[in-house]
């Protein structure tokens, strides 16, 4: 049988088909999926702001079948995030692997250059938020304000302890700051996940923190724990009550990225994929819900602008740690 002929018999449903097809752009010959379980690896402990989040991804993707496999969340604290990027390293152009990042994403390639990460090298996927951080002492201490704190703080000297996840990471740096700004002597003790970190507080374990309001969550709505400043230049929506830093004469306001990676190499049908899906992830309601109940700030972003993101994070970050070691 001739092509012609053939043609001819086709009804006209399928020559709707084939000519929709060959109007198709060829990338869509290309589309990638994943065909094995993707694993999700947070560079953070169990119960801290990072695997909370990481773990209400897995769960969106699944329940609104935006993926063929499920994502599987890994924790791979070590190092404080050191494991995490030298896996991601390792695993270069592995299209099954994504990373749920936080500012130690910056901080521990600048103080562990043994590493030899360069966070450029990174495949940007997606930023879905910023995250905040609060000063917490638990309720049992009786301390109500900033200044009690600091009055108690400074009475204690070297013997009050400030938890928080990770060495030279956010919480580290924070307590750095703390201790520059007010003329303390707070000892920083880290722990591998900021729910660890927040039970420490509540046992008076710790004297304070400087966890996420997602981390406290739990145990503020059990009034356990105590907020007493924000490092935000405003007061949140959802602590009205609570001031910030800069409302006491002190400018101290950070906010922490919580951004998806892929390895060094990723090929751009599979990043594609992943920003696709994730600026879906960022879409949902449950997430949408989960960043305004948390504090949470800030636009999707993807590409070259969350590269560019990243570079600033970073002299940012170096800045900062070079004037602490200046000081010290």
């Amino acid at each position: 049988m001739s092509v012609a002929l053939f043609v001819r018999r086709l009804n006209l449903v399928a020559l709707a088909a084939i000519a929709s097809l060959i109007l198709l752009p060829a990338k869509a010959f290309a589309e990638w999926y994943p065909s094995e379980p993707v694993k999700l690896v947070i560079m953070a402990g169990k119960g801290g702001g990072a695997d909370k989040m990481a773990r209400m991804f897995a769960k969106i993707i699944q329940d609104e079948d935006l993926s063929p496999v499920p994502f599987e969340p890994v924790n791979m604290p070590g190092g404080s995030g050191g494991e995490a990027l030298s896996f991601l390293k390792q695993n270069a152009g592995n299209p099954h692997i994504v990373m749920v990042t936080l500012n130690s994403f910056y901080t521990t390639p600048l103080t562990q250059p043994d590493l030899q990460i360069n966070i450029t090298e990174f495949t940007p996927i997606a930023r879905m938020a910023e995250d905040i951080f609060m000063l917490w002492v638990a309720k049992d201490s009786g301390i109500t304000s900033l200044e009690q704190f600091l009055e108690k703080a400074r009475g204690e000297g070297g013997k009050w302890v400030m938890a928080g996840t990770g060495k030279s990471g956010e919480d580290n740096l924070l307590t750095n700051l703390m201790n520059q700004e007010y003329g303390l002597r707070m000892d920083y003790r880290p722990f591998k996940g900021g729910g660890d970190v927040a039970r420490e507080l509540v046992e008076m374990k710790a004297n304070s923190t400087v966890n996420n309001p997602s981390e406290q969550d739990e145990f503020y709505r059990e009034v356990k724990s105590v907020p007493l400043a924000a490092f935000t230049p405003e007061r949140l929506e959802q602590y009205p009550d609570v001031p910030t830093f800069a409302e006491k004469g002190h400018d101290l306001s950070y906010f922490m990225q919580r951004s998806i990676v892929g390895p060094p190499g990723m090929e751009p049908d599979a990043s594609d994929f992943y920003r696709q899906l994730f600026q879906a992830v960022y879409e949902s309601k449950d997430w949408q819900d989960y960043m305004n109940s948390n504090s949470l700030r800030g636009e999707f972003a993807t590409g070259d602008d969350l590269m560019q993101y990243w570079v600033r994070g970073r002299e940012a970050h170096r800045k900062i740690l070079s004037e602490m070691k200046a000081s010290n």
